[in-house]
């Protein structure tokens, strides 16, 4: 197994497939172009690979704020369906707490949907911790995001 940082575009369009199992709004087409938008920002995304075949991936980014200090940001973690409960992903998420502690992060944060029940099981396995809630609305809407 190997893991490290999409750099290539060949290795980000790799990432497409798992990616889209997490995020099916995203196109191929337009997936390369979004990524290297996000990633003038910060933005990095980490893959696994078992031989040439990458099943699993994660979007992140290390920040800064008030509330954290200095964190790292966990956007998207997916495994592959069909290569789930394999140790995938809990090894890229002990991969990114590792990434996290070399670059000075005192915390790791992510997100999930209030309906992904199966991983919010995984996250507090891992040792992951519920801290709060999520507020959202998009501009002019009182519309999910």
């Amino acid at each position: 197994m190997n893991i490290h940082i999409a750099t290539t575009d060949k290795d980000i369009v790799a990432c497409y497939p798992v990616m889209r199992e997490l995020r099916p709004h995203l196109t191929q087409d337009r997936f390369l172009a979004q990524v290297r938008r996000q990633q003038s920002v910060g933005y990095r995304l980490a893959m696994v690979q078992k031989g040439d075949v990458v099943v699993a991936v994660a979007g992140f980014r290390v920040s800064e704020n008030l509330a954290w200090g200095r964190f790292l940001y966990v956007d998207d973690l997916v495994t592959m369906l069909a290569q789930r409960s394999q140790g995938y992903g809990a090894t890229l998420l002990s991969w990114l707490r590792e990434y996290a502690a070399a670059e000075g992060c005192e915390q790791l944060h992510l997100d999930s949907g209030t309906q992904r029940h199966d991983a919010h099981r995984f996250y507090e396995r891992e040792g992951l911790m519920k801290t709060g809630f999520h507020f959202a609305v998009r501009n002019g809407s009182d519309e999910n995001p």
